[in-house]
């Protein structure tokens, strides 16, 4: 009885290991996206900076508002101002419609 209660303790506690495990590579799985997703916004606000001669703050206004208008999710038109050769259209719409509200 005591070793069929034991193997019981043993066999929950290491359920629970597993759980614990499964749950800790889900959260790095996670991180890992974020951090891969924040250094191609990082790395699309310099180029739209250069690009469209903005400040690094108002580059990464015209990526979000581009990003919004569009419907797209910021980080994937990041990887697009990257990788693609040409500025993204909503990005040149974003910065179109910027510069008519504030002409100055």
């Amino acid at each position: 009885m005591e070793e069929a209660a034991s193997q019981l303790e043993a066999r929950a506690a290491l359920d629970r290991l597993l759980e614990v495990t499964a749950t800790s590579f889900q959260e790095r799985e996670q991180l890992e996206q974020a951090l891969q997703s924040r250094i191609a916004i990082e790395q699309a606000k310099g180029m739209l900076a250069e690009r469209l001669r903005l400040s690094v703050e108002d580059a990464f206004l015209v990526l979000r508002s581009g990003a919004r208008s569009s419907g797209s999710k910021l980080h994937e038109l990041a990887r697009r101002t990257i990788q693609e050769r040409d500025t993204p259209t909503e990005i040149l719409v974003a910065l179109r419609r910027s510069l008519e509200k504030d002409p100055g």
